[in-house]
C-alpha cells in the first residue's frame, strides 16, 4: 500500500515510524475496558500491508509470544511496506485463560461482525475494519486446544490461489492443508476478500512449545521475505513441506480407559498400522486404535484418560 498516512481509529502512523495503539471495544460489566492493542510498524519504503494476529483463541499462547519476538527482530529496521502485529485479539479470553468470550461464543466464527452485535461479533468487527480491511496478506497463528497439541503446520485456502499457495510454501511447516473455509471464520472473511491468509498451528493451549514457538517465527519471517518486506539474509533456509491436498480426520477411541500410545507427532503412519492401546488399570481389557489410511500425524491427545468416542489422533492424508 502506497498511503503516506494509516488511520487507525483515529491514530495516523506515517511511513518509517512505529506506533502502539489501543482500541476500545465495549466495557465490561465490572468497569473493566476492554481493548484490541496494535503495534504498526510503517518501513520507509512502499510494500505489502501484511497482519500478523494471535490468540483469536484466548488460550492459545504460542502465537502471542511468536509475534513478540517478531517485532524485535532486526529485519523490522529496514522493513518494505508495514507489519501490523496484534499478538492478542482475544484479551478477555487471554486473561481468563478461556478460548472463548464472555458469552461463550468462538470469536473465529463472528466474522465479518456488526458493530452493534454481541461482544464477540463487536471485535469480528473492529478488527476486519481496523486490521483486515487495511491489510494485503495476513497469518493467524493458532494452537492446538486444551488437551490437544498440533504439529507445525499450515492450514489454507490454496484452490486457484497462488499467492497463499506461495505464502503457505515459504512458510516451510512440515504439513500444509488444503482445508476447506469455515463460515464466520476469519480466514472465510479475508478470502471474501480476496487477501490471501495462511493459519498457522502449533502447539497446544495455555503452554509454550519452544518448538511450534520457532518453526512460526521462522516461517513468518520467510513469509515476510517472500512478500518482499525484508532482507531474506538470516531467515532463509530450504524446507521440504509435504502438500496434504486430501483432508484429515481425527481416529477416536473404541472403549473408555487409559491411552499407551506408540506413535507421535509427525509420525508417518500406513493403514492398518496400531497408534495405541487403551487399557483399564488392571490390563483386563485392551482394544487397539489404528490408522484408517495412510498419512501423517498432525496433531495428538495430551491426556492419556479418554472415554469412548473422545479424539486420540489427527490424521492428514497424502495427495
Amino acid at each position: 500500500m502506497n498511503e503516506h498516512e494509516l488511520i487507525f481509529d483515529g491514530h495516523a502512523v506515517k511511513k518509517g515510524t512505529r506506533k502502539n495503539i489501543s482500541i476500545e471495544i465495549a466495557e465490561l460489566y465490572d468497569s473493566t475496558t476492554m481493548t484490541m492493542d496494535i503495534e504498526v510498524v510503517r518501513g520507509q519504503h512502499d510494500g505489502p500491508t501484511l497482519f500478523l494476529c494471535a490468540a483469536v483463541h484466548g488460550d492459545e499462547l504460542n502465537g502471542t509470544e511468536i509475534i513478540r519476538r517478531i517485532l524485535a527482530h532486526d529485519g523490522l529496521n529496514d522493513l518494505h511496506g508495514t507489519l501490523i502485529a496484534v499478538p492478542i485479539v482475544n484479551s478477555f479470553g487471554f486473561n481468563t485463560k478461556s478460548r472463548y468470550m464472555p458469552d461463550r461464543r468462538d470469536l473465529n466464527r463472528c466474522f465479518p461482525g456488526f458493530v452493534d452485535g454481541s461482544l464477540g461479533s463487536r471485535l469480528a468487527h473492529f478488527f476486519a475494519s481496523e486490521v483486515v480491511g487495511k491489510s494485503s496478506h495476513g497469518i493467524d497463528l493458532h494452537t492446538g486446544a486444551i488437551n490437544r497439541t498440533n504439529l507445525p503446520q499450515i492450514r489454507a485456502c490454496l484452490t486457484n490461489n497462488e499467492v497463499t499457495e506461495q505464502m503457505a510454501h515459504d512458510f516451510g511447516t512440515p504439513v500444509i492443508l488444503n482445508e476447506p473455509l469455515r463460515e464466520g471464520s476469519l480466514r472465510e472473511y479475508c478470502n471474501q476478500h480476496d487477501i490471501p491468509v495462511l493459519v498457522y498451528e502449533g502447539g497446544e493451549a495455555l503452554r509454550f512449545h519452544e518448538g511450534a514457538i520457532v518453526s512460526g517465527v521462522k516461517g513468518a519471517l520467510r513469509c515476510m521475505e517472500g512478500l518482499g518486506m525484508i532482507d531474506g539474509t538470516h531467515t532463509h533456509e530450504p524446507t521440504n513441506s509435504i502438500r496434504v491436498v486430501g483432508g484429515s480426520n481425527w481416529i477416536r477411541c473404541p472403549q473408555s480407559g487409559m491411552l499407551v500410545t506408540n506413535k507421535k507427532l509427525g509420525d508417518k503412519v500406513s493403514q492398518g498400522d496400531v497408534l495405541g492401546i487403551m487399557t483399564d488399570a488392571f490390563n483386563h481389557d485392551a482394544t487397539e486404535i489404528c490408522a484408517h489410511d495412510d498419512g501423517i500425524i498432525i496433531g495428538v491427545t495430551t491426556t492419556p484418560l479418554l472415554n469412548q468416542g473422545d479424539a486420540a489422533y489427527h490424521i492428514a492424508h497424502y495427495d
